[in-house]
Formats: structure tokens, C-alpha cells, sequence
């Protein structure tokens, strides 16, 4: 179902206080023990329990055990009265194969923090879009003892009070000038890529798109925003923030291409956002109303 989703209303899920308990799911990759207990005291630490699902450290091949395993473990968290926010483990591949076996309608009426990125940001936008509340694009378990101390504190703050207020790329660089006002959506360029052509395709209409990506040529860049682009994908679209791009090259190349794919639109763009694959991953809030500023390069959340 592909959903005209700036006509639906993303509301926040409930917020979390300290001593609530967060549930952490692996629906991509298998999980690294020793990435999990580091990130896991952290999140001890900031006041929250854990809850660690049986078979969570389970292997398949490159996968977190079978696709119908993963999303039960989705689907039993998101229907635990007792778990107020899940946490991915970690990225890697998968979610997009897990997909089909989500209850979306168990999703849809439980509505709750949801948090990860990379792979996950096929799970993020599908909650989002297609269960109607917000999701958060951050850090998790495996990411968080790497983590500064910014994103930790941003990953808090989102969970206590919801509010991310102004997120700034102070090094970045102005594509397009312009400001836009829209929803905020996107994630992991690849991932959301993959999406294209299924039951499950984002629509980015009166949106402002923040992508990132991590290891990917700038060939396959190019090929991955033209696909979309020529999908219609784009089509409407409020506004663009590049996110960090590590180890897809030089970043004033992957600046010019984005500039020359959307050369015929009238739309602010800037480049430099701190969210993704870098030490410092600020959480931003899947669906939520924001103000994009290309000329200060910075994004404001309502």
C-alpha cells in the first residue's frame, strides 16, 4: 500500500520515565555479544531495564534466525503492555525480508518508541507510514557504547520528552538554497531503495528527506536516487538533507551529483547532517513536522 502519508497524522508514542523497560529486537543481522552488554550499560545507565528476548542471539546464515522468528519478536514487544520503547540491536540485513510477517495492525494499535537505523530504516518508515506514528531514526544497542556523548544525550532526551528541537550541520554544505516546511521522513538510501516496487514504497510528497548511507560507491549513489527519482519517489518532495555518507567517497562529489538529480526542482537542499554511520548519530523523529533551512543548514522539529 503505498500511502499518501503527508495526509496522515503521525502522532507521538507514548513517553518514557526512568525505570521503564525497553525491549531490544534484532530483525537484521546477527548480534555481536560483546556490542550488546556495552550498549546495554548504557542504557542501564541512563535509568532504563532492559528486556532481552529468548533467542535474540540466534544465528542464520547472515540473519538473526529466520525471517518469521525476527518478527515474531517484533510483534510479541510491540504486544507487551509492559515494554515502553523497542530498540533495534543493530543494522546489517534483513528487515526487508521480515516485512510480511510484521503484524502491521498489532503495530498500528500499540503504538510505542521504535528506534534504529541503517537496515532498520525499512522498518521505521513502514511503522511510520503505514501505522501512523512517530519512529526514531538513532543509535542502538550495538552502536551505543561508540556513541558521543551527544547522540546519548539527544537518545535520552527523545525518550523522556520527545522533543529533538534544532539539529544543525555546522560543517556542512549548502546545495540549493531555501527553506521548506513538511514532514520528516527517509534514512538509509540503499534500504529505502529496495523498497521501491513493493506494497511497502514510501511516498515523499510535502516531505523533507534526510538520507544516508555507508560504503557505497558514487555509481551506486547515482543509481539508487535515479531509480527513485524515476519511481516517482521524489515526486513532490518538500526539501533534501544529506546525512554522513562514510566511506562513499568524496563528499564534494556526492554534493554535485545530488545537486545535478534534482537540478530541475525548486527545493532547498543542504548536505553535512550528523546522523548515520558516524560516532555522533542524532536521533531524528520518523514523521514528525519539521522546518528545513538550506542557507544555515539546519532542521527545526515541531
Amino acid at each position: 500500500m503505498n500511502m499518501e502519508n503527508n495526509r496522515v497524522e503521525h502522532k507521538f508514542p507514548p513517553l518514557l520515565s526512568s525505570g521503564d523497560r525497553i525491549g531490544v529486537a534484532a530483525p537484521a543481522s546477527p548480534v555481536d555479544k560483546n556490542l550488546f552488554n556495552s550498549g546495554i550499560k548504557v542504557l542501564e545507565e541512563m535509568g532504563f531495564k532492559v528486556y532481552i528476548p529468548e533467542g535474540l542471539f540466534k544465528e542464520e546464515k547472515y540473519l538473526a534466525g529466520s525471517d518469521e522468528f525476527r518478527a515474531d519478536v517484533i510483534n510479541s514487544l510491540f504486544a507487551d503492555s509492559t515494554i515502553s520503547a523497542v530498540m533495534c540491536v543493530r543494522g546489517g540485513f534483513g528487515s526487508i525480508r521480515m516485512l510480511p510477517y510484521i503484524n502491521l495492525d498489532l503495530v498500528r494499535k500499540n503504538p510505542k518508541f521504535f528506534i534504529g537505523f541503517s537496515d532498520i530504516s525499512a522498518l521505521l518508515t513502514v511503522f511510520c507510514q503505514q501505522c501512523g506514528f512517530v519512529t526514531f531514526h538513532g543509535p542502538m544497542v550495538a552502536t551505543l557504547a561508540d556513541a558521543d556523548d551527544i547522540s546519548k544525550e539527544a537518545l535520552q532526551r527523545a525518550l523522556l520528552s520527545g522533543v529533538q528541537g534544532r539539529v544543525s550541520a555546522e560543517k556542512g554544505r549548502t546545495i540549493k538554497p531555501g527553506r521548506a516546511r513538511g514532514t520528516i521522513s527517509g534514512g538509509n538510501l540503499s534500504t529505502l531503495c529496495h523498497l521501491v516496487g513493493t506494497e511497502y514504497a514510501p511516498s515523499y510528497k510535502d516531505h523533507i528527506v534526510f538520507l544516508e548511507d555507508t560504503g557505497e560507491a558514487l555509481y551506486r549513489i547515482d543509481r539508487m536516487l535515479t531509480q527513485m527519482k524515476l519511481a516517482g519517489c521524489f515526486n513532490g518532495v518538500a526539501g533534501i538533507a544529506l546525512g554522513d555518507f562514510e566511506d562513499c567517497g568524496d563528499f564534494n562529489e556526492i554534493c554535485t551529483l545530488i545537486g545535478y538529480i534534482f537540478k530541475n526542482d525548486d527545493i532547498p537542499i543542504f548536505a553535512g547532517l550528523e546522523v548515520g554511520h558516524g560516532n555522533r548519530n542524532i536521533v531524528i523523529p520518523v514523521g514528525a513536522i519539521a522546518a528545513l533551512d538550506a542557507d544555515k543548514r539546519v532542521i527545526d522539529f515541531f
